[in-house]
């Protein structure tokens, strides 16, 4: 695995520490990150800046599911292009429904940052726990 790869492998495990701050130290000052269309959070897309996406996505998340993880299965380390495959768990505080949608995210990287991403996940699944549908 190439640096770019292992720079991403590290992010899952930040997120696994719970450690933000080493999540959004990852990001480019400028990154574009965009959530899944269809999903309750992407009506911030895109989300630019580590501050947009800690207020918008994580703090947001954190705060509405019980027990959240985002779990890798695997990376794919294309050099500039980096994709992870995976899960997130965790139970909805307001509905108490259980969530486990696979996901896959797409990273771009310029000198060791995250410049972009991009979520592709299972949004039904998503709407379902969330009460939305």
């Amino acid at each position: 695995m190439g640096a770019n790869g292992d720079i991403i492998k590290g992010l899952y495990d930040a997120f696994a520490r719970g450690d933000v701050g080493a999540v959004l130290g990852a990001l480019d000052p400028a990154i574009e990150w965009r959530e899944a269309e269809s999903i309750r959070y992407a009506k911030g897309n895109p989300y630019v800046g580590p501050s947009a996406v800690a207020q918008g996505v994580l703090m947001t998340l954190a705060t509405s599911i019980d027990n959240f993880a985002v779990v890798s299965a695997g990376v794919i380390d294309g050099g500039e292009m980096v994709a992870a495959e995976g899960r997130y768990t965790g139970t909805v505080k307001s509905t108490g429904t259980p969530l486990d949608a696979q996901f896959v995210h797409v990273f771009e990287l310029r000198a060791g940052k995250i410049v972009k991403f991009r979520q592709y996940t299972d949004t039904l699944q998503w709407a379902r726990a969330l009460g939305d549908v």
